[in-house]
């Protein structure tokens, strides 16, 4: 994933007011019309104890690196990031931080028109014009040199990174970036793990594309490795200076 503070360097939204929710191993950065906080911790909260009371129950849904089965009455987060595992063969914390962005920032747009949610790296944004993503690939040249564009029309809008080189997150592979789109972040959180673990070296960029198209689902994916880059799907990268 991203380095989140690297994000929160980058992202082109001076309109808009933020600030910061942590709770635990959480640790939101959002940016609304609005100072939110007080709503943003509650739904964390909300959606934290959703999340470990389940586990209680289901420790399986914590550890496990395959798809996990699970009941037709789970809470609707617990379902989504079980059906988001299961589309791309990993386990269902895989999701988790897009999970979060998503579910809190999906109900703050009832007191905000715009709204952007960074969970380590992992993003929910409602914009209602163009905003610019700088995009963070570790020691790779192109950090710092390209970023995402991202038009109102196509939010809201997940976008999700995973990367073998940057942060804790486990990944089985060596990309320096994955970053996927899709409308739903949960989904794209899952699948950029997915592709990332694919990813050892240039060469298999190809692969990653082939099987991010593969995917259902998703809007766009691109993967650094070194100086390479592979691109698929509605995604518009563009220079930028920091």
């Amino acid at each position: 994933m991203y380095e989140p503070r690297a994000y929160r360097h980058w992202v082109k939204d001076k309109d808009l007011i933020s600030f910061n929710v942590v709770v635990k191993e959480t640790d939101l950065y959002i940016r609304a019309s609005t100072d939110l906080k007080r709503k943003a911790l509650k739904l964390v909260l909300k959606y934290r104890d959703t999340l470990e009371r389940y586990i209680e129950r289901h420790p399986s849904f914590l550890i496990s690196l395959e798809p996990v089965a699970i009941e037709d009455d789970a809470p609707r987060i617990i379902t989504e990031m079980a059906e988001s595992a299961r589309k791309v063969g990993i386990g269902p914390m895989a999701s988790v931080a897009g999970a979060i962005a998503e579910f809190v920032g999906s109900q703050l747009l009832a007191f905000s028109p715009e709204i952007i949610v960074e969970n380590g790296g992992d993003i929910y944004m409602k914009s209602l014009g163009k905003r610019l993503i700088g995009i963070y690939a570790g020691e790779s040249p192109l950090t710092g040199k390209i970023g995402l564009e991202i038009n109102g029309q196509d939010a809201p809008l997940g976008i999700c990174t995973s990367s073998g080189t940057v942060g804790h997150s486990l990944s089985y592979g060596k990309a320096d970036a994955v970053i996927v789109l899709s409308k739903s972040a949960t989904l794209a959180d899952a699948a950029a793990t997915a592709i990332g673990n694919l990813i050892m070296q240039p060469s298999d960029i190809p692969s990653g594309i082939e099987f991010a198209q593969s995917i259902g689902g998703l809007k766009g994916v691109i993967i650094i490795k070194d100086d390479k880059v592979g691109l698929w799907g509605e995604v518009k990268i563009c220079q930028i200076s920091i």
